[in-house]
């Protein structure tokens, strides 16, 4: 960049770098985020408009494996014909033992590695069915309550919720990451992180960045070592010509992937298609090896803890459900700032900010985002709110103003920000807007007497 270039506040190594393009919510089961307990919980019902396509509550007896009629094991170190240790360096052997892989009698399936004498086994099952998909003009939700393993030195572990491309079965993987692979959830080392990642395209490179994929990072998850946790994506067609993937922790969406960001047929070949889940925890790999620097797991990683899962469902929606604004984002939704659809002058990182994802930041005078469709309905908004920070220096100040439909259009309304303590200290600002009612685009645009950076951007909001 031409201007200068300050320091940052950053995350700690992750898995993948993120362009996290993030925008409307959509419908998720309202029960997404359960009270984390030991009680098992029955697979809850689908919302008005949804239906249950796959599920299971692991309800067999003490000691006993999966059902095979809707689940199979993978064992040995990687597919058949595929690349060895799974293609990720992982170290363990997978095995259909009820050692590694068994339902324990209280609604809970347990997945546990186990060192034996230096060579550490573990389980890996995957549903039968690869018909998982989101239809065209609809959305597919994949959802799982889960306990995360609690292991006493963790390093090496590495717990995943994740969906492969269905194409992929017949091959044993050998055309990924094309084929699509989305990872609801990621920990490694036992550190009560979590990332969600999309791999597709070409490997190396491409446009998931591969072999990182574009993901969100590994980010907080607290308490999610010692309770239930919800972990969730939702495939959203309901606008075929800009689908997403948005990725959610307790019903709380962290993160987001545009088809933009890769384009049309990449995305195609990725996404518009069935897909199959997989559970199980890996033992070393090129993920925990990177977070911590070091070869895992060592001598004095502990064997057997286990990943608990209370429920595996799918649910989805026909192509005939229409969105809930029209198809546009709604205005009272969070927009996260990075979801830009154009911008000029800024750029995307990690933020501290709570809830962990992207902000748009290095935003001078004269810099704008674009947002397409922003949906304000039939009632007209009259409030603005933005969570901004700025590690501007002495007397640079500016204003973080909101037009409709064209970036030459007067503000409808603004608000004027100087230092806040930090490029990472977040502050949420209101501002009263002109009465706006029905579908726009909206610009942020930003004016400063001064040509130096004076606010990072990490989402806002609408209101009446």
């Amino acid at each position: 960049m031409s201007r200068s270039i300050r320091h940052r506040i950053g995350l700690a190594l992750v898995a993948g770098a993120a362009l996290a393009l993030a925008a409307f919510g959509a419908a998720v089961p309202s029960d997404a985020a359960p009270t984390p307990s030991a009680a098992p919980r029955a697979v809850p019902a689908p919302p008005t408009g949804w239906s249950t396509v796959f599920s299971d509550d692991f309800g067999g007896a003490a000691g006993t494996g999966v059902n095979r009629s809707d689940w199979l094991y993978d064992t040995g170190t990687g597919y058949p014909g595929g690349a060895g240790n799974w293609g990720t360096g992982e170290v363990e052997t997978m095995t259909d033992s009820t050692t590694n892989v068994y339902q324990d009698g209280s609604g809970h399936l347990v997945i546990k590695p186990v060192n034996s004498n230096g060579s550490w086994t573990s389980g890996r099952i995957e549903t039968q069915r690869t018909d998982l998909a989101a239809p065209a003009g609809g959305q597919l939700q994949v959802t799982a309550s889960i306990k995360q393993p609690s292991p006493a030195n963790g390093l090496g572990y590495w717990p995943a919720f994740w969906m492969l491309g269905a194409a992929a079965r017949p091959v044993g993987a050998t055309n990924w990451p094309s084929i699509g692979e989305i990872d609801v959830m990621e920990d490694v080392n036992a550190l009560s992180e979590e990332a969600g990642t999309l791999h597709c395209g070409v490997n190396p490179g491409g446009p998931c960045n591969e072999t990182n994929g574009l993901g969100s990072g590994l980010r907080a998850c607290s308490g999610c070592q010692t309770g239930y946790h919800t972990y969730s994506v939702v495939i959203d067609r309901r606008n075929t010509s800009a689908e997403q993937i948005r990725w959610y922790l307790d019903g709380t969406n962290f993160f987001t992937v545009n088809e933009s960001q890769v384009g049309t047929s990449t995305w195609q070949a990725a996404v518009d298609h069935g897909f199959f889940v997989i559970l199980n925890v890996a033992m070393g790999g090129g993920f925990p090896n990177g977070v911590c620097g070091c070869g895992t797991p060592t001598g004095s990683t502990s064997s057997g803890a286990g990943m608990s899962v209370d429920y595996v469902a799918a649910y989805a929606t026909s192509s005939s459900t229409p969105p809930p604004t029209g198809g546009g984002t709604d205005a009272y939704s969070t927009i996260q700032a990075e979801g830009y659809s154009a911008a000029s002058g800024v750029a995307t990182e990690t933020t501290t900010d709570a809830g962990g994802g992207q902000d748009v930041g290095w935003i001078a005078n004269g810099d704008w985002a674009e947002y397409d469709g922003v949906d304000f309905g039939s009632s007209a908004a009259t409030q603005f709110r933005a969570r901004v920070a700025s590690g501007a220096g002495a007397g640079i100040s500016g204003l973080v103003q909101v037009r409709l439909d064209s970036r030459s259009a007067a503000p409808i309304g603004s608000f004027a920000l100087a230092n806040t303590g930090g490029w990472q200290s977040w502050q949420t600002i209101p501002a009263n807007i002109t009465g706006v009612t029905g579908k726009h685009t909206v610009f942020l645009t930003f004016s400063s007497g001064q040509p130096a950076d004076f606010v990072n951007v990490n989402w806002f909001t609408f209101g009446h």
